[in-house]
């Protein structure tokens, strides 16, 4: 595929919502380069903020973080958000937390640590 075909297809817009510093900056060195618009907040009151504004088609979604659960906040994102696909990332308990991000509505999950592979291939699945 030529430089020019890239270019001119459409940008996914994904939303990372993470409160580490290092595992942002991690994720957004993963996917750099891939045809996608990264953005990023560190708390769901600003991921809130930001959904009145844009229309990511993935949020990357860590479990623990300032304000709350990133577990809690799918049924909120699945309500109404419907259409956004969510990637839960988490460490804590992950057997547990797995379970539930799922019955929540999350559509993968990702354990801490992951590989470059992992969340390349989750976010391809997801946007394609």
């Amino acid at each position: 595929m030529s430089q020019s075909t890239l270019r001119s297809k459409k940008m996914k817009k994904v939303l990372i919502i993470e409160d580490e510093g290092d595992i942002c900056l991690l994720l957004n060195i993963m996917l750099k380069g891939k045809d996608i618009d990264l953005e990023h907040v560190n708390n769901l009151t600003n991921a809130k903020e930001y959904l009145e504004k844009e229309s990511p088609s993935l949020i990357l979604l860590d479990n623990r973080l300032p304000d709350g659960l990133g577990m809690d906040f799918i049924q909120f994102l699945k309500k109404n958000y419907p259409d956004i696909k969510i990637v839960m990332i988490s460490g804590f308990h992950p057997d547990l937390t797995k379970e539930i991000a799922l019955m929540n509505g999350a559509d993968i999950y990702l354990e801490k640590p992951f590989t470059k592979e992992q969340v390349y291939q989750s976010v391809q699945e997801l946007l394609n």
